[in-house]
């Protein structure tokens, strides 16, 4: 469960969101992933570290640069945990179509 807490606070951000997205279209080049945002390298490389941290994206030194690629193994865990909420809130709004069908009549 602490797992989760370290995903989910990494999610908080739009930004590391937006980061995600992007690796969604495949591998990229930490200098790239930067370019986006308006704010500085160092700035784009702490949000980096924590989705890093969080088993969101792997990080790869080549030469001089690092490469960063989705893990999306860690992202199914709270999908999986989320999805467990799905079928309650499915059954909540189902009980009260029910309720408010019968008071309709």
């Amino acid at each position: 469960m602490q797992n989760l807490d370290v995903i989910f606070s990494a999610l908080s951000d739009g930004t590391r969101r937006a980061i995600l997205q992007r690796l969604m279209q495949g591998e990229a080049r930490l200098s790239d992933l930067a370019k986006p945002f308006d704010m500085s390298q160092p700035a784009v490389s702490k949000h980096v570290r924590v989705l890093h941290d969080a088993g969101l994206l792997v990080i790869e030194k080549r030469g001089r640069t690092r490469h960063c690629r989705l893990n999306a193994s860690q992202m199914k865990v709270a999908s999986d945990w989320l999805a467990d909420y799905q079928s309650f809130w499915t059954q909540q709004f189902d009980n009260l179509a029910q309720h408010l069908a019968t008071v309709k009549k």
